[in-house]
């Protein structure tokens, strides 16, 4: 794992100059894959698999594709389709961009690391 479990109340010296090594290694990673990261997309499907969405990795919508079929779904229910074709390609777009972090620090693990600092910032 990147960053070790580590008791803050009694860290050892070698323990904190490690954790700063491993994100000054980090900041220079994002830093240089930025371009990398940007080109980052998603894609997603409703559940009827009539509706097709593509995000960037931030999440902003970059195209919808409504399949004819969709044109006869009622409005509530193709607003579902879309949304949940929405979250599908967030959810891709997020798997992507830990896939590069993973291929950067074959330890790290983004979504552990995410859930750690929402539990320390009491989100979780």
């Amino acid at each position: 794992m990147l960053w070790p479990d580590i008791d803050p109340a009694n860290i050892s010296e070698t323990q904190l100059d490690e954790a700063a090594r491993r994100g000054e290694r980090m900041l220079a990673w994002l830093e240089s894959a930025q371009e990398e990261l940007r080109a980052v997309t998603g894609t997603g499907e409703g559940p009827s698999r009539q509706v097709k969405v593509t995000v960037d990795a931030d999440g902003r919508v970059l195209d919808v594709r409504y399949d004819a079929r969709a044109l006869r779904l009622g409005s509530q229910d193709l607003a579902g389709e879309t949304l949940a074709a929405v979250r599908a390609a967030c959810a891709d777009a997020e798997r992507r961009t830990h896939d590069l972090m993973r291929e950067a620090f074959p330890d790290y693990d983004p979504a552990r690391t995410q859930a750690e600092l929402e539990r320390l910032l009491g989100e979780g």
